[in-house]
């Protein structure tokens, strides 16, 4: 997300974007808690590709291996919603494996139609992250 430096009315001065440098050192200890958050939750390749909104098996693997390469603000953005789904349920419970295993139980509420908000997820689009963690947000009385 671009960042701008306040400035006032007669600062002609363009708004500054972030730069590359500053993203790029996010890269790696993202990549490296996502993998982390993805093996609490007992997730499949293909459940962290859909994640992650399909790369190629090889850029997985190597995202994987070396938690390096070029990564997308589409993937930052989805990273980051795990990130916040993750965080949500371990602040909701105070039981980490419940915490952890809540994602692939049945859920009667009508974002999840009787499924899993892991179902949910895997819908692939990045909507289907804001809700599963907007529904958290709404049950913590933040929604």
């Amino acid at each position: 997300m671009p960042k701008f430096r306040a400035y006032g009315k007669n600062d002609t001065a363009k708004p500054r974007k972030a730069s590359a440098s500053a993203r790029s050192d996010l890269v790696a200890p993202a990549l490296r808690t996502f993998f982390r958050i993805a093996a609490k939750w007992g997730l499949t390749t293909s459940q962290i590709r859909c994640l992650l909104g399909s790369p190629s098996p090889s850029t997985l693997a190597r995202w994987r291996k070396t938690a390096s390469g070029r990564v997308s603000q589409d993937v930052m953005e989805r990273i980051s919603y795990v990130f916040g789904i993750y965080k949500a349920l371990h602040i909701h419970f105070s039981d980490s494996d419940q915490a952890d295993g809540w994602l692939k139980r049945a859920n009667a509420a009508p974002q999840f139609g009787g499924g899993s908000a892991l179902d949910r997820m895997m819908g692939g689009q990045v909507a289907d992250l804001y809700v599963v963690r907007q529904y958290l947000d709404s049950q913590r009385g933040w929604g």
